[in-house]
């Protein structure tokens, strides 16, 4: 906070003020606040704005003008005596500002992780330094080794960078980027606004859109690599086939698919990700068709859809992104679906962030970090409480409870006012599960491309694929020249298909199955000593929110566990039964009032046995909290006796 330019903010009076009405005016306010003091400025602003998201707000043109010209003057009075930014860390007033710039009370609760998620106290609360720095010859003894280069995989070696700890990233691609680096279809994009969607350590004023685009985002990981200097500790190419656990060494042994040699660590990160292994549905005859045939995280660039009768299997978030992108230039588009999703209607979705809105946030202090809060607030924990099950409802078949059916009837107006005059299409777009049942999604011009004359929504039961066609139940055939597969990934087989083992040679497949994935917090299994799952099971964000949140959160218990690793001396930690079981057991039950968990929603979130098994039923601030602090006693731990066994690396990857 120390630190804010203010004279590079007022160089060019004439571009500040053009910028300035160009940017959002809710952060604009609290950034004026911040700096003058006048309480009584919120409370004529108030209330004009009815939420967090941008497009929420009536401010009257007057009123916003007094903002820009009252945070101009300002600005060039810091600028001019040199004065420092007033701190906004006292709880009161934090409370006050964020709460009428959201147009919502934000409780006391929330404070503390804003804080932090906000850097408001001006450092970096997220990076774990060491309590006593232990010597360099004992770090050189001990090695992490991450599995994975995608934003968690990323994260964590940026942490073991400043920690000082020596450490390998190991990624079967031939570049950094996860999911960002193989999803390349067209369209692909987030559907969190990019300005929370980012690093709290590395924050990007530079989106050109409040919804980026997978080339952009590639970017800014690449970006955030070349930044910290990460690429020298990544070892591309590199698949992990197998990994063990040596209980005489309490090491980890790791084999590398096609015979590329073997390598220990100490501890073993997974940063693998969901979301990275496609499914392929099982049709008769799928095999024997003739023409291109691709998944969408495998999308065929080569492969020329102008013209072509194109077939898209699968409605989900690849879908309903790729499918407007391609219709306009097909012959013909038909889109096969076994249940419709939610869509919802966000006016920012397809906005684009201005070029006077981009130098604002790079040179008004503050701006981006109120614009950071203002996203936060839109788009994680709000609308936690519509998505519990009301008992007293009378009307669980079709909503929860009673915010959660005014949402519902939200979403179905949206749904009727896009396609007005399509009864039949309204009939197959609108779903009778609940809102948020499965993913929401957000609406890529979907409905408006349902409406073309080239595009044929089918809703039929496939009976089987020939070489050029496939063919209904009912016997409807409809001849195809290409196959887009949107039909998501095998999700719940968490860590497959490596064959990971731990104490006794047990493999994790034998505990988890195919699809029951249990750890603590998301992270530790017992039997598995020094092992830890980055979006692991329970912690994807299936009610809003970051990933890369989430994603901080666990790098940050996972730092405190080798800081206590290294400096107490301990070679052997593994999450107690006890702990494990009571955590799942508190999960289940979360989820049982979830909205997840409605037995007539079949999602990908929840195995054969209706249990959730991959959503997280916390709010992100329940799960900042249980991770906030790492509590050794949760673990049994080994102590060594003498020195920590030295690393040896054998094969192709051999220093």
């Amino acid at each position: 906070m120390q630190g804010a330019d203010f004279k590079k903010a007022v160089k060019d009076e004439a571009l500040l003020r053009a910028s300035l009405e160009e940017a959002d005016i809710a952060p604009l306010l609290m950034v004026l606040v911040q700096l003058t003091g006048d309480l009584a400025l919120l409370d004529r602003v108030a209330p004009y704005i009815d939420g967090p998201w941008s497009f929420m707000e009536r401010v009257p043109v007057e009123l916003k003008e007094e903002i820009r010209s009252r945070l101009v003057a300002t600005l060039k009075a810091y600028a001019h005596e040199g004065r420092k930014a007033p701190s906004v860390t006292e709880p009161a007033l934090l409370k006050r500002l964020m709460s009428a710039g959201v147009g919502q009370p934000v409780s006391d609760e929330y404070l503390p992780l804003l804080m932090e998620e906000m850097q408001f106290g001006g450092r970096d609360e997220r990076s774990v330094p060491w309590r006593e720095r232990p010597p360099l010859t004992q770090l050189e003894d001990f090695r992490v080794v991450v599995i994975g280069a995608g934003f968690s995989g990323i994260c964590m070696g940026i942490r073991l960078i400043e920690q000082g700890i020596p450490f390998v990233i190991l990624e079967k691609n031939a570049d950094v980027g996860g999911t960002w680096l193989e999803n390349t279809y067209p369209d692909c994009a987030v559907d969190t606004p990019n300005h929370f969607y980012s690093y709290s350590f590395h924050p990007n004023n530079d989106w050109t859109h409040h919804f980026s685009k997978q080339p952009e985002i590639l970017a800014y990981i690449r970006d955030t690599v070349a930044r910290y200097d990460l690429r020298r500790h990544i070892r591309f190419g590199v698949e992990v086939e197998r990994a063990a656990y040596d209980e005489s060494s309490s090491r980890w042994r790791l084999q590398f698919k096609d015979e590329q040699g073997h390598m220990d660590c100490n501890v073993l990160v997974t940063a693998v990700g969901l979301l990275n292994r496609p499914a392929v549905p099982p049709v008769p005859g799928i095999d024997a068709f003739a023409g291109p045939r691709f998944h969408t995280a495998e999308w065929r660039h080569d492969v020329e859809l102008d013209g072509k009768r194109v077939a898209m299997i699968g409605t989900g978030a690849s879908g309903m992104q790729a499918g407007p992108a391609i219709a306009p230039a097909a012959a013909s588009l038909t889109v096969f679906q076994r249940s419709p999703h939610w869509a919802m209607n966000n006016p920012n979705y397809h906005r684009k962030v201005t070029d006077g809105m981009r130098w604002a946030l790079n040179n008004v202090p503050f701006l981006s970090q109120w614009l950071r809060f203002q996203l936060y607030w839109a788009s994680s924990d709000g609308f936690h409480s519509q998505l519990k099950v009301d008992p007293s409802w009378p009307h669980p078949e079709r909503s929860l409870n009673a915010q959660n059916d005014q949402m519902r009837e939200r979403l179905v107006q949206h749904i009727h006012t896009e396609l007005e005059g399509r009864p039949d299409l309204i009939a197959k777009c609108t779903p009778t599960f609940p809102p948020y049942g499965k993913r929401m999604l957000r609406d890529n011009h979907w409905y408006r491309m349902l409406r073309r004359e080239n595009v044929r929504l089918e809703t039929g039961a496939i009976d089987h694929v020939e070489a050029n066609a496939i063919v209904m139940r009912d016997g409807t055939r409809h001849e195809i020249d290409v196959m887009v597969l949107a039909t998501g990934f095998q999700a719940s087989k968490v860590l497959w298909p490596m064959d990971i083992r731990g104490k006794d040679d047990v493999s994790i497949r034998d505990i988890w199955g195919d699809d029951d994935p249990r750890a603590h917090l998301g992270m530790n299994v017992p039997g598995f000593p020094n092992l830890f799952v980055s979006f692991g099971p329970g912690t994807n964000l299936a009610h809003g929110g970051s990933a890369i949140f989430h994603f901080e959160c666990q790098v940050r218990y996972i730092q405190q566990a080798l800081r206590e690793m290294i400096e107490t001396g301990i070679s052997s930690m593994e999450v107690r039964r006890d702990i494990h079981d009571q955590y799942n057991e508190q999960l289940d039950d979360l989820h049982r009032d979830m909205v997840w968990a409605h037995p007539g929603v079949k999602n990908w979130y929840k195995n054969a046995r209706n249990r959730v098994t991959l959503t997280s039923p916390w709010r992100l601030l329940d799960y900042w909290a249980l991770t906030r602090e790492f509590r050794l006693s949760d673990f049994t731990v080994r102590r060594r006796a003498t020195g920590i066994p030295r690393t040896h690396d054998h094969g192709v990857l051999a220093k």
